[in-house]
């Protein structure tokens, strides 16, 4: 697989050779769609808790006689039935989210991606990527040279320079190939790959 290689223009120089095993296998949407909802789970924290009839604040009086009124009987007002009862299966704080994944699925749905994004043109290859000092208007002066407004660059090593130029900048991620994930991937509409980073990502998704 060839992938486009580009100048500091944001124009295609020269092609690249890439392993076809992560950037030249066929699109598996059911793997990639079960990468990305297991990521996405994965991510989720058990935090949100809701409360039962037990424990809802309420008073354990009648609210009205049983017979007479023409309404339903009512015993005490933590029913689930009422306006501010308790529920009948509350959620707990310890309610787990996670989904495994095998990792030869993962490694296998990872490559599926990246060779989608290099067949729709929206993967490239770059030299590196480096800032002299750690100013976000410099590297969003790159970007906008290069007519990138929404990228993810896949960098072989992030230093200090590059990741305080970078957290500032909504529309662009800067990580280091262990760090790439499937959501980050499907999201950004342009990925950048340095070539370090391309050997790097050949060992782990090949």
């Amino acid at each position: 697989m060839q992938l486009e290689l580009l100048n500091d223009q944001g124009q295609a120089a020269s092609k690249l050779e890439a392993p076809d095993t992560v950037f030249g296998r066929e699109y598996n949407e059911d793997l990639v769609h079960q990468i990305v909802v297991a990521f996405q789970a994965n991510a989720r924290q058990g935090t949100r808790a809701q409360k039962d009839r037990e424990q809802v604040k309420h008073s354990t009086k009648k609210p009205f006689k049983q017979k007479g009124t023409g309404r339903a009987r009512a015993g005490m007002t933590s029913s689930p039935l009422w306006r501010g009862g308790g529920r009948i299966f509350p959620n707990s704080p310890e309610e787990n989210f996670t989904q495994k994944i095998n990792k030869k699925m993962y490694r296998a749905g990872m490559a599926s991606i990246f060779s989608q994004l290099a067949r729709e043109g929206r993967l490239a290859v770059v030299d590196s990527l480096k800032v002299e000092s750690p100013k976000t208007k410099v590297l969003a002066a790159k970007f906008k040279a290069m007519n990138l407004d929404s990228v993810m660059v896949i960098a072989d090593e992030v230093d200090e320079n590059l990741y305080l130029a970078s957290r500032n900048l909504v529309n662009v991620l800067v990580v280091e190939p262990r760090y790439a994930d499937p959501v980050s991937l499907v999201h950004y509409r342009k990925v950048l790959v340095t070539k370090a980073a391309v050997d790097k990502l050949k060992e782990m998704f090949a």
